[in-house]
């Protein structure tokens, strides 16, 4: 990464966006592509019908070794998290949340048993906190920032051959399976809800490594405008957005996050930072929930729409908001108060001074095609 002159950081990947005709912004940061010459819509549906390949380098990627041995380390990381990790298997990555003491979300993340360590990714605007929360929460572990390997996604129903085309045996991958083959990190896993990996290479391998991709029938460069619409599309959060350190996992519809473990009753319930509010929240209900929202018409309703019931009572917020090119209608995710939530729901979104109606509906808005 190299830093430029307004204070950004530079992909390493940088001059082979540009070649590809990237147009570059500031992101977390960064300088990312936020999209390539077909658009963002282009991008979008290329995806979901072939593959799409994604720079996400930004991310922070850190590996965790134990100074104690491997249960104490998975232990000690299961402490900051309402997530079972001492239950994970080697080479299985699983989905987790730092969260405060409050019972709010410090950063979404995904973590992997490599067998004598563990391999975490994280939010490229959160990574040095993180970073920092993890040293500072796990005295007895190595906390070791990755600095020189870059990482690529690539998504989509073209995904598998493409990469089984250049890593013989990634095929077999099922979801959340990981590998190492020879320095490259594969896991089965990504973003967008489409089948496909994430793939960590060594910085000095990386532009070959992409380009051959590329090259590989039904691969187009992706940005960051798409693989936004393709999360919102499969119901994900996005952090800074849809969940924050205010936001709680039992709020935020996280729940399948929480293992059996980790709840009440369970063999190692409650013990991270949060639970007293989280468990009560798991037992009670929320006072309010994320939901997917479908406006009516064609007009998007972006983050920052106040929600309204019918009788105009504020039932809550917009949090994300678009256009679904694959649903070829506008979509959007919101808390609202948990009277409001059911399914079906009509609420007013205001924008531009009208009200306009949109229905609670469920989540996610496009079926995901994970490999199980």
């Amino acid at each position: 990464m190299a830093d430029l002159n307004d204070g950004l950081l530079r992909l390493g990947l940088h001059d082979l966006h540009v070649a590809l005709g990237g147009k570059m912004v500031p992101f977390a940061g960064y300088e990312m592509p936020v999209q390539y010459p077909d658009g963002v819509m282009k991008e979008h549906l290329h995806t979901r019908s072939a593959a799409g390949l994604f720079d996400v380098s930004h991310m922070g990627q850190v590996i965790l070794r134990p100074k104690a041995g491997m249960e104490a380390l998975k232990l000690a990381f299961e402490a900051l998290m309402p997530v079972d990790v001492l239950g994970l298997a080697e080479g299985r990555q699983r989905y987790g949340l730092f969260t405060n003491d409050t019972g709010g979300i410090l950063d979404d993340l995904m973590f992997t048993n490599r067998g004598d360590h563990l391999y975490v990714v994280v939010n490229a605007a959160c990574k040095a906190a993180d970073i920092a929360h993890m040293t500072a929460g796990m005295p007895g572990v190595s906390v070791e920032p990755v600095t020189d390997r870059a990482l690529l996604a690539l998504q989509g129903p073209g995904a598998q051959a493409a990469l089984e085309a250049l890593l013989p045996g990634v095929a077999a991958m099922k979801f959340m399976d990981h590998r190492v083959i020879g320095d490259v990190w594969v896991s089965r896993s990504g973003y967008t809800g489409e089948d496909g990996y994430e793939i960590s290479v060594s910085d000095p391998k990386a532009e070959d490594f992409a380009r051959k991709l590329l090259a590989q029938p039904g691969v187009a460069p992706i940005g960051l405008g798409a693989r936004d619409s393709l999360r919102l599309e499969a119901g994900l959060c996005l952090y800074g957005h849809d969940i924050d350190t205010t936001t709680s996992p039992v709020e935020a519809n996280l729940t399948w996050a929480i293992q059996k473990a980790r709840k009440a009753g369970g063999a190692r319930e409650g013990g991270f930072p949060g639970a007293a509010r989280i468990l009560k929240e798991l037992a009670e209900g929320p006072e309010r929930l994320r939901v997917g929202l479908k406006p009516e018409g064609r007009a998007p309703m972006r983050e920052g729409v106040e929600l309204f019931a019918p009788d105009g009572t504020p039932v809550g917020r917009v949090t994300s908001g678009g256009f679904g090119p694959s649903v070829n209608a506008p979509i959007a995710m919101g808390y609202v108060a948990r009277s409001h939530a059911t399914t079906g729901s009509v609420l007013e979104g205001v924008v531009r001074g009208k009200r306009l109606p949109l229905t609670v509906t469920d989540l996610p808005f496009h079926p995901t095609s994970y490999k199980r």
